[in-house]
């Protein structure tokens, strides 16, 4: 029973490598304030692009940078749908006409898919022994 206990140090994972000479990438604390006056800081590397607005991992509450400028916020252009891109080419009125148009042409079999077109078998059938 003895030959089957495992042996080491623990399951799962475990570095045994230690960290002397190993060199930590510059760093920086950046202090954000939320608007209950709450302060907390968070540790990025110096070459990092700082962001204006963070979420505390604590609270969960969006602080802003302690001593930073609000940067201007981008113009930025409304989302256009499809039918904002149709209304551009046509009038309401017109597409009405088109829509009126097309209807009739699959009302009347001119168009659309085959399978809607085709003589039902049994009418086909009664056809042949009238």
């Amino acid at each position: 029973m003895a030959e089957r206990a495992l042996r080491g140090a623990r399951l799962g994972t475990q570095s045994f490598e230690d960290e002397r000479g190993v060199e930590m990438a510059p760093r920086q604390q950046v202090e954000y304030v939320c608007a209950d006056g709450h302060t907390f800081t968070v540790v990025m590397a110096d070459e990092a692009e700082i962001p204006f607005e963070w979420e505390d991992p604590k609270t969960g509450q969006i602080g802003q940078l302690a001593d930073g400028v609000k940067p201007e916020g981008k113009v930025e252009k409304p989302i256009r749908t499809h039918w904002d891109m149709l209304l551009e080419r046509r009038s309401v009125d017109e597409l009405e006409e088109i829509l009126t148009e097309r209807l009739e042409l699959l009302r009347g079999g001119e168009i659309g898919p085959p399978h809607l077109h085709r003589p039902a078998k049994k009418s086909a059938a009664k056809k042949k022994s009238a």
